[in-house]
């Protein structure tokens, strides 16, 4: 079986019960629980701020995968570093010092990530390798749920693991990864996946994330 990890994003889980929702998915089998942070300025929605996540976060040891789709987004990587983020992911494209976010998410003692979405082309973050302990390739337009992947997405992926080599980086991809899906997506190097529909609809989330690894299985 490919070595993935599984991160279910927590955008489609009930709201009304968010606490029990992050430990169902932990006792599941999840290996991070991954976060969208909207703003309803950079993306066309709006979610969770660091309240929320620090509310959440007692409720799980599992890694939290927090993406900040918000711009700007380094006036607030202090507050959510502090609400208990794992890894901070930030957009390229939102982020103007994107070198300077990074370097202070690491000095934080967090994990550093950067995202591009679908249309923006992977040589933005080739000066920053050196700084990045996550990759997130988005594969629908983020901003919202339920979307459909983007085929050419799965060339960028490739690309990106080329530039990543030996490095102890991980390659995130999110946005219509389901069990028809993630056997491409991993074959092009992806070995993060984030999952939100996949996990949460079909009601039986230890069936669902262990339906998303065995479709990638050898």
């Amino acid at each position: 079986m490919a070595d993935i990890k599984i991160a279910p994003s927590i955008l489609s889980a009930d709201f009304a019960k968010l606490g029990e929702e992050v430990c169902a998915i932990d006792r599941a089998g999840c290996d991070y629980v991954h976060i969208d942070v909207m703003d309803g300025h950079f993306v066309p929605n709006l979610t969770f701020g660091p309240p929320i996540i620090k509310c959440i976060r007692p409720h799980t040891e599992k890694v939290f995968d927090v993406h900040l789709m918000i711009s700007p987004s380094q006036p607030f990587l202090q507050d959510y570093a502090d609400a208990g983020a794992d890894i901070i992911t930030v957009h390229a494209e939102a982020d103007i010092h994107l070198d300077r976010s990074l370097q202070f998410i690491r000095s934080l003692g967090k994990k550093a990530g950067v995202s591009l979405n679908p249309s923006t082309p992977e040589n933005v973050i080739e000066y920053v390798m050196d700084k990045v302990d996550l990759i997130l390739v988005m594969s629908v337009n983020p901003g919202f749920g339920g979307q459909s992947f983007i085929p050419s997405q799965l060339e960028k992926i490739r690309r990106i693991r080329q530039m990543i080599g030996d490095r102890p980086i991980d390659l995130e991809v999110d946005g219509g990864v389901n069990t028809k899906t993630i056997g491409d997506v991993v074959d092009a190097g992806a070995d993060v996946i984030v999952a939100g529909s996949a996990v949460f609809n079909g009601g039986d989330y230890i069936k669902s994330i262990a339906e998303l690894r065995a479709a990638v299985a050898d």
